[in-house]
């Protein structure tokens, strides 16, 4: 997005309805921390010169969709409308939209708006646009003009045009919104740390997210290992391309396995034994964290001096890795393993994550 627009976000301009114009979006919103999630409507923003409209047809749940729902990572502005894995089709968009159609099927993940200013932007700049200081997320975030972002559990959405991404033909529409938020956040961090044939790499959490890395990293050519509690998903894992399963309550087994991996990417939202895990790295291993558990972490400092670790954090991807992630997923027949429900039943979807149940996503469907 352009300074030009930039300026259209505050100011009236002709194709901007009246308000006896104005239309109604309408979608399922929690309106207080601990409610269920009911039918609300919303007058959205005008469609601005370089946005889209998006007809949903589909959209994954996401464990960041619940600690916003929950507060869990600091206050939620309510009501808010969760959902970021989102595909459907673009049914209006403006004037100065060259890049895509009405028509396009497109798919939206965790971030909506950046400045994209790389004359005055440092992350922009550098394309780490997922990271500018004037970032607009999804849902539970404010645009430069005051008026609130809603995300995918509703009938259709306005976007900024940049974070509407084409999805290649051969990717369904329904297993492949889950890679909008979950694919490209295990994704990116792998891409990034160039892994490829030979590279060892962990993947703790056998989920949403770890279900993605598996197939993202063994298809990059990664001898992969499967890091989980149990045995439980140990067939999973193997389908899903690892060539190793490590049961981290094994003391013998951690030990055996020690500075036996490159890189590990921990996909668990809660607070671990992150020694355990850091003792899993060889010399220069790097541990990269896209789970993010609602409080502090700890560990000595000498689980990471010895052997020169980096400990660090990824959040979702930028423009060109969403794309990219998108072309690679096409190209390896990389899906979610997922289950579809009824939009009506987002309740009974949440619930179901909340316990932890479903192998691996729960997709509604519009």
């Amino acid at each position: 997005i352009n300074a030009e627009y930039m300026g259209t976000q505050n100011t009236k301009h002709p194709n901007q309805p009246t308000m006896s114009q104005e239309v109604q979006f309408k979608g399922y919103a929690c309106k207080g921390k601990g409610e269920a999630l009911a039918p609300w409507s919303y007058t959205p923003r005008p469609l601005g010169d370089e946005d889209v409209e998006i007809k949903i047809s589909h959209c994954g749940i996401c464990h960041s969709d619940i600690h916003t729902l929950d507060s869990g990572w600091g206050p939620t502005t309510y009501p808010v409308i969760a959902g970021h894995e989102v595909v459907g089709t673009v049914t209006a968009k403006g004037k100065s939209v060259s890049h895509l159609s009405v028509g396009d099927r497109v798919g939206v993940g965790a971030q909506v708006w950046a400045c994209l200013e790389k004359q005055s932007c440092k992350t922009c700049n550098v394309g780490a646009d997922n990271h500018c200081p004037r970032i607009v997320y999804t849902y539970n975030s404010s645009y430069e003009d005051g008026a609130l972002a809603y995300g995918g559990y509703q009938e259709q959405v306005r976007v900024s045009s940049h974070y509407a991404f084409k999805i290649p033909d051969g990717l369904p529409s329904d297993a492949s919104a889950p890679l909008l938020c979950a694919g490209t956040t295990v994704y990116a961090p792998l891409a990034r740390a160039g892994v490829k044939k030979g590279t060892r790499v962990g993947v703790v959490g056998i989920g949403g997210l770890g279900h993605f890395a598996l197939q993202f990293a063994s298809k990059m050519g990664a001898d992969v290992t499967a890091i989980s509690t149990s045995v439980n998903k140990k067939d999973d894992a193997i389908k899903l391309g690892a060539h190793n399963f490590l049961v981290s309550s094994d003391p013998a087994a951690v030990k055996k396995a020690a500075r036996s991996l490159d890189i590990i990417i921990c996909t668990v939202a809660d607070n671990i034994d992150y020694s355990l895990y850091l003792g899993l790295l060889d010399f220069d291993g790097k541990f990269v964290m896209v789970g993010l558990p609602e409080g502090a972490i700890s560990f000595a400092p000498f689980d990471i001096v010895a052997r020169r670790i980096s400990v660090s954090g990824s959040a979702i991807g930028s423009i060109q890795e969403i794309k990219d992630m998108l072309q690679f997923a096409a190209d390896h027949k990389i899906v979610a393993w997922m289950q579809k429900m009824p939009m009506s039943q987002v309740n009974e979807g949440l619930a179901l994550v909340r316990a932890n149940k479903p192998r691996f996503r729960i997709v509604l469907e519009n």
